[in-house]
């Protein structure tokens, strides 16, 4: 070893020595370099070194080497050694040192520290002969140790996944073990109260061992059924004693705890014809639920009522969105490079009062970090550091002026914020069941008013005309979305209120698909000016009524309710929306066509040839009579089109479905909402340079002047590149029987005061 003297000193201490064992390293072994360790004979000087991974065939040692071993000692760095094989007494091998920690670790019943071992043995080195073996006996080991340890549900996964990854092994004891497992889970979900999750575990571990028959299974079927029957006995002794709010829940307890209970379906539909709640008239069923959608009003009515966002829009001021910091409030600096954020627990509810500025500086960091399922790149370009100035105050620093900081941040608040589970409601509802076109939302908690209702029960009607029915009819209690004609006509109701959200909603027709004429912007503004806006607006959904905002727009933002009004600040009013004009229509979509041809000739390829326009709407009346006037105008234009009707609470086709959609965004909040809607990950997925950079000088806009100038800009360009077709603007209006009190006006989402909802 006189060779290796020459290495520095530290390298010396930790890598090799010239006499001695080296030092037991624990866990820390695996922050080391990969490494082999040479042991060498007292006779050739003794000693030991780490060295780089020795290049043997196989991994395997020669039964009878001879010659010269050559080696690396880690830390000499461009430095070979050698040594022959007989002054070599020992080598000890990576992996099998790897396999002795963890060996040793099983066998100690420390398997929390045997699993990094043998995760990098399973990685590394899959094909070792003994490790499916040690794997198995790995699991069942860890399995006993919890199971004795009263970790249930812990014991249960270790047992089903040596059960997944080797079926053979001892496989009558480890289904016994499952079945006594699953049995004890079973009993202390029932005793707490758990029946929900136990019938679903109950479902799953007769679907996963059907073929089985685990006792547990056959015992608990019974149990349930048992319990099912005295659910249903109360509800209906509660019924006869006219206790319908307890009726309800022991019917569905009831069905819950055994969904094929005969009757038990019956029961609950007769219970709730007579157990007080709100019906809520809608168009559109939500089947996804997110606050801050722009895409779609279902998603973004139900979501509100579920979900808690960190900013919330409330309206429009003069400068852009108001929004409702829900955790406290807010302040920024007058040069608008500093957002403060300062937290009020104390005048807080639970469980927003269990936030703190620790927390919420994590998931602001988050959404600037590629990475996070949260990121967001216009926060990420915005923000260069934040910081924490106790529990209660996060300070934002931002790369340049931001003249709303707080519309980059509306985050959805779920259950995982409160240690609850990732996606879980945060509003004072949840979902309870789907039935048909029926949705119900109950009460997530005691109500502190009798009179708040217990039940929000959503009800979709096929077209308008039918919902405003039912709304005088009293069958319905409240009407999420009127037709503009319908809301005119029920304001001289006397039993019925009628209110309009003070935000527009912008209609467009935004391609899809690579079609290759839709593709095409000279066929694009051909189809523009095949489409009568006007007659379609005034005459099929304002039937020939004047609602003031409603009109004809020439780009993707509002336009306002009236002139100079604030809300319409990226929309550039010089800029007229194109006319109805069906010749120059025919034209265009003839110049498109001759053009693609000559370029097709020219590079020798086969003429692009026209294919039926499909046009996708949401499954609601007012987007199917719009597109169905649109299709009957591009008829006209000698154009095959078919119509798509998108799946309930649908607002986007799948790819391949369609080529254009009609699209009614909530664009309230421009400088943020144009690349939502534009950018190349957004609801247009466009591709263009100039749309690119209107979006990006948008983005880096110091002020109010810059940002109306840009998106002035940004309205022109999408002007000619036409990256979505506008149509129209629409008021929406809601409307609701005077008995429900606490609705409130100039609410941009019918739930925004649902916890406020109370039946006189």
């Amino acid at each position: 070893m006189p060779c290796l003297v020459q290495g520095d000193a530290n390298a010396q201490a930790i890598n090799y020595a010239e006499s001695g064992q080296p030092d037991p390293v624990g866990l820390e072994l695996l922050q080391e370099e990969p490494h082999d360790i040479l042991f060498f004979t007292e006779k050739s000087g003794g000693g030991w070194a780490k060295v780089r991974l020795l290049e043997l065939p196989g991994r395997k040692l020669p039964a009878k080497p001879t010659g010269m071993l050559k080696f690396q000692v880690i830390d000499i760095e461009a430095k070979y050694f050698a040594a022959k094989w007989n002054e070599i007494e020992k080598v000890d091998l990576w992996e099998i040192r790897l396999e002795r920690e963890t060996k040793e670790r099983i066998a100690n019943g420390d398997f929390t520290g045997a699993y990094p071992f043998l995760s990098v043995l399973i990685r590394d080195y899959p094909n070792r002969p003994g490790l499916r073996e040690m794997r198995c006996d790995y699991l069942w080991r860890d399995a006993i140790s919890r199971a004795r340890k009263g970790s249930r549900g812990a014991t249960l996964a270790m047992l089903e996944e040596l059960r997944r990854y080797a079926p053979e092994y001892k496989r009558s004891d480890v289904l016994k073990a499952i079945s006594g497992t699953t049995n004890q889970i079973m009993e202390r979900l029932v005793s707490e109260g758990k029946l929900d999750l136990a019938q679903k575990l109950l479902a799953r571990i007769e679907k996963d061992y059907a073929d089985e028959r685990l006792a547990s299974i056959d015992k608990w079927n019974a149990e349930f059924l048992r319990m099912a029957t005295a659910k249903r006995k109360e509800a209906l002794a509660a019924l006869e004693q006219k206790d319908y709010r307890r009726a309800r829940v022991f019917a569905r307890e009831s069905v819950y705890l055994k969904p094929s209970i005969e009757g038990g379906n019956e029961l609950i539909k007769k219970i709730d014809q007579i157990y007080p709640l709100v019906n809520v008239g809608v168009l559109q069923s939500a089947t996804v639920f997110e606050p801050t959608r722009i895409d779609n009003w279902a998603s973004r009515r139900a979501g509100r009522l579920l979900y808690r966002s960190m900013f919330e829009i409330q309206g429009a001021g003069p400068e852009g969105g108001e929004y409702d910091f829900i955790f406290g409030e807010t302040d920024i600096s007058p040069d608008r490079m500093t957002f403060d954020l300062f937290l009020e627990q104390e005048k807080l509810d639970a469980p927003l009062n269990q936030i703190n500025a620790f927390f919420l500086a994590d998931i602001m960091s988050a959404r600037a970090q590629p990475n996070k399922q949260v990121y967001f790149p216009p926060w990420a370009a915005s923000i260069i550091g934040i910081g924490l100035d106790g529990p209660k105050h996060v300070e934002c620093k931002l790369r340049r002026p931001h003249v709303l900081p707080q519309s980059l941040l509306q985050l959805t608040v779920d259950a995982s914020w409160f240690g609850g589970k990732k996606g879980g409601p945060t509003g004072d509802y949840r979902q309870d069941v789907v039935e048909g076109n029926l949705t119900r939302f109950t009460l997530a908690e005691k109500p502190k008013v009798e009179t708040k209702p217990r039940e929000i029960v959503e009800v979709r009607v096929d077209s308008a005309s039918k919902a405003v029915s039912m709304l005088l009819q009293g069958e319905l209690d409240v009407l999420d979305q009127l037709f503009p004609a319908d809301a005119i006509r029920l304001k001289k109701s006397r039993n019925v209120r009628v209110s309009t959200y003070p935000l527009p909603t912008v209609h467009m027709l935004v391609p899809c698909s690579d079609h290759v004429f839709v593709a095409n912007k000279t066929f694009r503004r051909g189809l523009l000016y095949g489409i009568s806006r006007e007659d379609i607006l005034k005459g099929e959904l304002l039937e020939q009524m004047e609602l003031e905002g409603c009109r004809v727009i020439s780009g993707p933002f509002p336009a306002g309710m009236e002139m100079n009004d604030p809300l319409g600040y990226a929309y550039d009013q010089s800029i007229e929306p194109r006319r109805y004009e069906p010749s120059l229509a025919k034209l265009l979509a003839t110049v498109a066509g001759n053009q693609m041809r000559m370029d097709a000739e020219r590079k020798k390829l086969e003429p692009p040839k026209m294919t039926p326009i499909r046009l996708a709407f949401p499954a609601d009346n007012l987007s199917r009579v719009a597109c169905e006037a649109i299709r009957s105008q591009w008829l006209m234009m000698d154009l095959e089109v078919e119509l798509v009707q998108l799946p309930i609470g649908r607002t986007y086709p799948d790819e391949g479905t369609a080529d254009i959609v009609y699209v009614a965004a909530a664009v309230w909040e421009p400088i943020i909402d144009a690349r939502r809607l534009l950018g190349p990950e957004g609801l247009a997925r466009s591709e263009s340079q100039m749309v690119g950079l209107g979006l990006r000088r948008l983005e880096e806009a110091k002020n109010w002047k810059e940002v109306r100038d840009r998106l002035l800009d940004l309205h022109s360009i999408t002007h000619h590149e036409l990256p979505i077709m506008p149509l129209w603007q629409l008021v929406d209006s809601y409307a609701y029987r005077r008995q429900l009190v606490g609705v409130g006006n100039d609410i941009v989402s019918l739930y925004q005061n649902a916890e406020n909802w109370r039946l006189d």
